[in-house]
């Protein structure tokens, strides 16, 4: 069966309360493919990932998977459990140090919808916003039909105007985040970014695609939904963007749509192809503007073993971040990168890479 990763049907239901109230700030960056109400509308209520999926992949990893705590251990509980005193704790300075000695060889990156959030991307659900506005004319019978498969075929005009808003290198460009990644790439020390956003910037700002998984999908390529005949980016951004029209198949007269993960479709099969090898390989994972709920992506910082190092970049500590070898770095993301950059002697080539990604 389909559904919410690795819960009750009890458990389900509060995941999917939290989830509603979390929507109501939710970046548009972020595939509502997880995203869905599933109480409110049971037609909908296809994961694109199985949960026999993830369960292979965790059984695979079980070793390795450390068990979630509650986050607000004390320090001294954690020093108990992890049996570490507060001198073996990892700490911001080390990660530091590691970087500028060059120890970290192969770096995880998960990026949520915080790292776009500077690039002006508007918010999807907030009443007044320039998005929201536009798709509101639609009257969408709830906001995330958006994102529904029957939906597009029967009314493609919300998902045409969301994609002339947000077709990536057109409107938006990179954050200075953004550009972080592709400066670790840059260094020889980027395993992977696994990033839950469908704006495309990851790419834009020069990530190598051999190190980028788009968990929820890219408007690089497209295909008929009919007939699954593939066509060009280049001809759906015409008739998206430039047209501000439906684009149909040359083979069957079908709707063509970008390859956007949608209700009821298959996450890409280069997450699950990547991912065992990622986790078991990196000893360090950076974390970055996600509440690290939706699964399975959120799920990673967790399948990696217990001994790597582990970095959270956020606004609020999320998931299981409170370990002895866990850094929590409180606060914006571009403005986080650009301490720690500093602090490793990085930040002239991260504005350089900044500089060129808006001029692209």
């Amino acid at each position: 069966t389909m559904g919410i990763i690795g819960t009750s049907s009890i458990g389900r239901q509060v995941a999917m309360r939290k989830l509603s109230a979390l929507l109501a700030s939710t970046s548009l960056t972020t595939s509502c493919a997880f995203l869905h109400n599933h109480s409110a509308h049971p037609q909908s209520s296809r994961q694109i990932v199985s949960t026999s999926e993830v369960d292979a992949i965790e059984s695979t990893l079980r070793p390795k998977i450390c068990s979630r705590k509650n986050v607000k251990s004390s320090a001294l509980r954690d020093q108990i459990r992890h049996g570490s005193s507060s001198s073996e704790r990892l700490t911001l300075e080390k990660i530091v140090d590691s970087l500028k000695e060059d120890n970290y060889k192969k770096i995880i990156v998960v990026a949520g919808a915080g790292v776009s959030c500077s690039a002006g991307i508007p918010d999807f659900r907030t009443p007044g916003s320039g998005l929201y506005d536009n798709l509101h004319k639609f009257d969408l019978p709830y906001a995330e039909a958006i994102f529904d498969l029957d939906f597009y075929r029967r009314n493609p005009m919300p998902f045409v105007t969301l994609s002339k808003e947000i077709w990536p290198g057109v409107k938006y460009r990179p954050t200075l985040t953004h550009c972080f990644f592709s400066l670790l790439g840059n260094k020889g020390i980027l395993q992977r970014v696994y990033t839950q956003n469908i704006d495309g910037l990851e790419a834009v700002a020069g990530v190598d695609p051999d190190k980028l998984v788009e968990c929820h999908g890219h408007f690089r390529s497209a295909s008929c939904i009919n007939c699954g005949m593939e066509h060009t980016a280049d001809d759906c951004k015409s008739s998206m963007v430039d047209k501000g029209e439906a684009p149909t198949c040359n083979n069957c007269g079908g709707l063509v749509k970008p390859s956007i993960v949608f209700f009821g479709e298959v996450m890409p099969s280069r997450f699950s192809d990547l991912v065992h090898f990622d986790v078991a390989s990196c000893d360090l994972v950076i974390t970055l503007g996600t509440s690290l709920l939706v699964a399975p992506v959120s799920n990673i910082p967790d399948w990696v073993k217990s001994n790597t190092h582990r970095m959270l970049i956020n606004r609020e500590l999320a998931g299981s971040f409170h370990r002895a070898n866990d850094v929590f770095l409180e606060g914006d993301c571009d403005e986080s990168v650009r301490e720690l950059c500093s602090m490793v002697g990085w930040e002239e080539e991260l504005d350089q890479l900044y500089s060129d990604a808006q001029s692209k």
